[in-house]
């Protein structure tokens, strides 16, 4: 009989969701089948989201760190975003299920700490080999760094991974990051040739883009607007205008990738006292989601002046 095969589509490009494929992964083939065979495909936020039938093509089919989808051949789904629902039926229909393997609690900061939770209280599933994992994926996606300084210095291998993940170009790397996640202390994966390799000249981009981003940025005081499109960014640290502008509570930022056009609205983790906004509710209005404390919008390819207008509106709400 051949080895079942699972499909894990997770939230690319994104420390969190690859953390996250790598625990259930490590959790099915640990509790639920150890012969099991696990392929993956990266999931992004786009204008036209939606959920082909060729994406649920395994015997079990698994979403984590990611929108819900009411499709029959769905059989785990864990998610913690405020928006994880692309309309008010998915939300009902996920409701209205009896599947026990459907979890959703957007106060978790991570869904890497969440499915961890979930595995132990309902599953009995406890792996020490993937505390680290899991503790990074709940600072890394949650905010949770000593200081603006720390999260751009990107001293740690947790942090170094981060880069790679986010802005390496295609999923090829990410899915083999995943696959070492499941098995390996970070400080080993990003030691790896293939993974430094990639590295290398991502960490010369970042350093070249703190001064981008200070010479395309106007901040008052309460929000760091930059845009991005004609410097052809597809991605940044998003603590850098923090870093560079500390006293600001808020980001809006446009840029553009070959996908989307995108907006990205983002809080100060050390000004959290002054944050007033709920940034998911403000970009929900407009398509997009995420957290309360930090949100995107994505537009399509070329819509730029749409992406740029919603930017100046938002901004213009969060002054008020």
């Amino acid at each position: 009989m051949p080895p079942k095969y699972v499909r894990v589509l997770y939230h690319d490009h994104c420390f969190d969701g690859s953390a996250s494929a790598a625990f259930f992964s490590q959790f099915y083939q640990d509790h639920v089948d150890p012969a099991a065979m696990f392929r993956y495909t990266g999931m992004a936020h786009t204008a036209d989201q939606l959920f082909q039938d060729s994406l649920f093509d395994g015997d079990e089919n698994a979403i984590v760190d990611f929108k819900y989808s009411p499709h029959p051949a769905l059989t785990w789904w864990f998610d913690h975003h405020q928006s994880a629902f692309l309309s008010p039926a998915d939300a009902q229909h996920f409701r209205e299920q009896r599947h026990g393997n459907f979890f959703f609690d957007p106060t978790f900061r991570s869904c890497t700490l969440f499915i961890a939770t979930v595995a132990k209280e309902k599953f009995g599933y406890q792996n020490a080999a993937l505390d680290e994992l899991v503790r990074w994926a709940d600072i890394i996606d949650g905010a949770q760094y000593k200081s603006a300084e720390e999260a751009v210095g990107l001293g740690s291998a947790a942090m170094k991974l981060t880069l790679v993940i986010e802005s390496a170009k295609g999923s090829d790397i990410v899915q083999k990051i995943i696959g070492y996640m499941r098995t390996m202390p970070l400080d080993e994966i990003i030691a790896l040739p293939e993974i430094e390799t990639v590295y290398r000249p991502l960490h010369e981009r970042h350093l070249r883009s703190i001064d981008l981003i200070r010479g395309r940025s106007t901040a008052d005081g309460t929000v760091v607007f930059f845009d991005l499109v004609e410097d052809g960014v597809e991605g940044y640290n998003k603590f850098i205008p923090y870093y560079l502008f500390p006293s600001n509570v808020y980001t809006v930022s446009v840029s553009t990738s070959t996908f989307r056009t995108k907006v990205s609205v983002g809080s100060n983790p050390w000004q959290a006292d002054r944050v007033t906004h709920n940034l998911a509710t403000i970009c929900e209005r407009y398509g997009g989601g995420g957290h309360p404390k930090v949100g995107a919008i994505s537009f399509p390819i070329g819509a730029v002046d749409e992406a740029r207008r919603a930017a100046g509106e938002i901004v213009a709400e969060l002054h008020s």
